[in-house]
């Protein structure tokens, strides 16, 4: 993250989306330079969350705010973040160099220090050498390494992850989670990563915050929020 690029507080405000026959709301809000789990049972608006934040969807009421500046209706391509998925979203017909500098230009125009930029990323996350491989001659992990580079070299102050491990095994959850927390202690980022694993959750998150049926439940530090077995959609979610 650029000098003086500093990562925000992310609140939304009343937000109201209809999807379909759902209506979610969300009054809820992300501390700045932390990271954040957002949890919940499957359909419960947690995705549909990370969007709104990232300005895929517009909401029907309410505010999106960043330091308090409203982004509500910014493009999101106006907006600072990136985004890492669980199937990591790379072409199939471009080298791992070529990905990753993607993020930086999308027409590739890469300047010198915008190349010197990918190679830093690809030692940060281990993957020095391998610039000319495709994404099929890679292994699950490498796949999503090469995912974190690219967000790295965008240099944006929030990241977004939608449970971005989840399709690995246990050995590379656990390596690719002490990734993020050193890339973390790099750059102070704001991140949220939506995440079905209480383990996962414990090991990362600061904060958490618990969607139910399209509704903020439980906004809370970690450690609050492990004490909050006496909610029923919680304890089923650390039992499980």
């Amino acid at each position: 993250m650029p000098a003086g690029n500093q990562a925000p507080q992310i609140r939304l405000d009343s937000v109201l989306l209809t999807l379909g026959d759902t209506q979610l709301r969300f009054d809820c809000s992300f501390a700045a330079g932390t990271i954040t789990a957002i949890s919940g049972p499957s359909g419960s608006g947690k995705s549909t969350l990370l969007n709104l934040i990232a300005g895929f969807e517009t909401p029907d009421a309410g505010k999106v705010l960043f330091d308090d500046k409203d982004l509500t209706d910014r493009h999101p391509s106006e907006r600072p973040v990136s985004l890492v998925f669980q199937d990591n979203n790379l072409f199939g017909h471009l080298d791992v160099f070529t990905n990753i500098g993607l993020g930086i230009n999308p027409s590739l125009k890469l300047t010198e220090q915008d190349r010197e930029a990918v190679s830093r990323s690809l030692a940060e996350v281990g993957l020095t050498g391998m610039e000319r491989r495709m994404p099929a001659s890679l292994s699950g992990g490498e796949r999503q390494r090469v995912a974190f580079a690219r967000a790295l070299v965008r240099e944006r102050p929030v990241l977004l992850m939608d449970e971005p491990f989840a399709a690995l095994d246990p050995g590379l959850r656990f390596s690719m989670a002490s990734m993020l927390l050193r890339l973390h202690e790099q750059t102070k980022a704001t991140i949220l990563i939506v995440t079905h694993d209480p383990d996962e959750l414990k090991r990362l998150a600061t904060n958490v915050v618990f969607i139910d049926e399209g509704e903020v439940i439980v906004q809370a530090t970690t450690e609050e929020f492990l004490t909050r077995c006496g909610v029923p959609a919680i304890s089923q979610f650390l039992s499980g």
